[in-house]
């Protein structure tokens, strides 16, 4: 392992003296050993072959019912497949709180090619990931001319588990799409820097441009630029060539800002306030680098603390305060640590809280890119190491070929947590204290799960005594209660929805479908002829949804079929014409039920007159004229 080479290209004005004036010679030595050889080309090999071992258990996995149903299984968008209305809601939309373009045209793309396939879905996020690491790969290859180094960061990268979740969930396609674009502007800006052109420029701009448009999270980039600027690269940067870099970032975290505050997922600091959002930004950099070298306890959500105990940022603000001295004072010796240290704080940034977007305290999938940062320091630490003590060599070599093989375990390990919504919730229950969203989201997926609804309750129970300002949680109790037959409950549950949130659609979708539900309940009770349970269906119904027309209807049949109950039917009946006169079976069992009471006859015979004018019908016409024959 040689020493990392430097570039020393700058900013070029398109002068051609200007351009052979930087040591052309140089140039080509450099490029000479950038190029792939043999050795990197198995690398390559090694690295598809073991990234796709470890994760080819999501072929068989299902969608989860976290984000998922916003993103790709309910969102009504993404099932047009790649149509020009489809394409048009891709490029504008601020859906989900978010504007990433790219991201959401891969996902029309799955659909029109795999429509509900959630386990090829789930191949294209591996596809993804495996380009992104072998970009990784190539990236530093190219910039340091090291071929081990570069080597250990990338596997590391593809295997560590704190990115399964970034890889198993299918909403985040927009990290791993964000990583693929990441890693070829650096490769591409690198390829710059050895010979700049105006076309290899743009190429890493253009990237860029696709960078933010997977996930806004990219708009640290810039800076990464000129990290290494300072090293591998060792080249004095230009801050007019980062000029347009800047501005596509200050664009996008603009536009990101503006639709996440919209939509209402800017989290004001009456339900964060500052302080704590501060002490868990601290505590949360203290937990990234803990979850680097021991990754576990891994959830797919961690709750927001309500309070923090005050030595923990503390002691997390020292740590990083004592980090960032160390990596200052060796910057000329260990150039590479303050890159890579600084890389794994500045990219954190737009994710780390204090700006607080969702209820998450810290995410895995938010180290997916700033890991690679520590990832630097710690293997070109290493080869400084063999480099002054050559002794050491093998054991470097057999620490980091197990700390692979370890990480490959255990990303497959943690891998098995997201076969479905069941098996991710469970395990961020065991793993995570007071987690509202999994108990929410478990009690969702069992709500589906035959037998068992009561632990289906159970959890939405939980869920609400966790977070009992959840109005999501309130519906969806109410669609769970309104199944086992506790109505009233049910609606207590649904009312309690619309009162947190009046604007909310899903406590209202739920009454529907809950008295739906009911409703065909009724219908089977009155084809098994079993009348008084299809009264207590339809009745279900209505207390769900008192102007369900169709339900008074039936309850008013139900009702006819048992002797002495004929005044109930009539009622029901009326009901249903009353909030549909054009009701025709209604109009029809109405005037059917009035023309049995003597001197009803003529209200009958306005029924019946009602439903010939609707549907002119000879049996209806017939009936018309005995009653009024009757009537004289």
């Amino acid at each position: 392992m040689g020493q990392a080479v430097a570039a020393r290209s700058s900013w070029v004005r398109s002068s051609r003296s200007k351009h052979r004036s930087q040591r052309p010679e140089e140039n080509k030595r450099e490029a000479r050993k950038a190029r792939l050889s043999w050795p990197d080309i198995c690398i390559c090999v090694a690295l598809l072959i073991a990234t796709f071992a470890v994760y080819a258990p999501v072929r068989s996995f299902d969608f989860v019912n976290y984000d998922d149903p916003d993103y790709v299984t309910h969102n009504r968008h993404v099932h047009q497949g790649l149509t020009g209305e489809s394409v048009v809601w891709a490029l504008t939309s601020g859906d989900a709180a978010n504007w990433f373009p790219v991201t959401r045209l891969s996902h029309l793309l799955d659909y029109q090619l795999f429509q509900q396939d959630s386990g090829a879905q789930h191949l294209v996020n591996i596809v993804f990931h495996a380009c992104a690491a072998l970009l990784l790969f190539l990236f530093l290859r190219t910039a340091t001319c090291c071929l081990w180094p570069s080597a250990a960061i990338a596997f590391l990268f593809a295997l560590h588990p704190l990115h399964v979740e970034s890889v198993a969930w299918i909403s985040e396609r927009k990290d791993t799409l964000s990583a693929f674009f990441w890693f070829l502007t650096l490769w591409l800006y690198v390829r710059y820097t050895r010979r700049p052109s105006a076309l290899r420029y743009s190429l890493a701009l253009i990237s860029f441009a696709l960078d933010l448009m997977s996930k806004p999270m990219a708009v640290t980039l810039p800076f990464v630029l000129l990290l290494i600027d300072y090293w591998p690269l060792r080249r004095k940067s230009v801050w007019r060539e980062k000029a347009p870099f800047f501005a596509l970032a200050a664009m996008s975290a603009v536009l990101t800002f503006l639709v996440q505050q919209r939509s209402g997922a800017v989290k004001s600091f009456e339900y964060f306030r500052l302080p704590l959002r501060i002490e868990n930004a601290l505590d949360s950099y203290a937990t990234y680098l803990a979850q680097t070298f021991w990754p576990s306890h891994l959830a797919v959500f961690y709750p927001f603390p309500e309070n923090i105990p005050v030595w923990k940022p503390a002691l997390a603000a020292l740590l990083i305060l004592a980090i960032s001295a160390c990596v200052w004072k060796m910057r000329r010796s260990l150039p590479y640590l303050l890159t890579g240290w600084f890389w794994f704080l500045i990219t954190l940034l737009p994710v780390i809280g204090v700006v607080q977007v969702g209820a998450q305290s810290h995410a895995d999938r938010y180290m997916y890119l700033p890991m690679t940062g520590l990832l630097i320091m710690l293997a070109w630490g290493a080869l400084d190491l063999v480099l002054r003590f050559p002794r050491v060599k093998l054991p470097a070599l057999l620490i980091t070929g197990a700390a692979c093989a370890t990480c490959a375990v255990a990303a497959n390990s943690q891998l098995q947590t997201w076969q479905n919504s069941g098996t991710l919730f469970e395990h961020a229950l065991a793993v995570t204290h007071d987690n509202y969203i999994a108990e929410h989201n478990l009690g969702n997926y069992l709500l589906d799960v035959p037998g068992q609804l009561p632990s289906a309750i159970l959890h939405l129970h939980r869920a609400l005594e966790i977070n009992p300002s959840s109005p999501q949680a309130h519906s969806d109790l109410g669609i769970a209660l309104a199944k086992s037959g506790q109505i009233d409950e049910a609606i207590q549950e649904f009312q309690t929805a619309l009162r947190l949130d009046p604007r909310a659609e899903q406590p209202r979708l739920n009454l529907e479908a809950a008295a739906e539900d009911s409703y065909q309940q009724g219908v089977e009770s009155m084809k098994a002829k079993d009348a008084a349970k299809a009264i207590r269906d339809f009745e279900r119904a209505l207390r769900l949804k008192p102007d369900y027309a169709e339900a008074w209807n039936n309850l008013g049949v139900a009702y006819s079929t048992m002797p002495g109950h004929l005044p109930q039917a009539i009622d029901a009946f009326q009901a249903a014409v009353r909030i549909n006169s054009n009701y025709i079976d209604a109009q029809y069992n109405l005037g059917a039920a009035l023309s049995q009471i003597p001197g009803r006859q003529h209200e009958a015979l306005g029924h019946f007159e009602i439903v010939e004018r609707l549907h002119p019908d000879s049996e209806v016409e017939h009936i018309i004229q005995q009653l009024r024959a009757g009537s004289r």
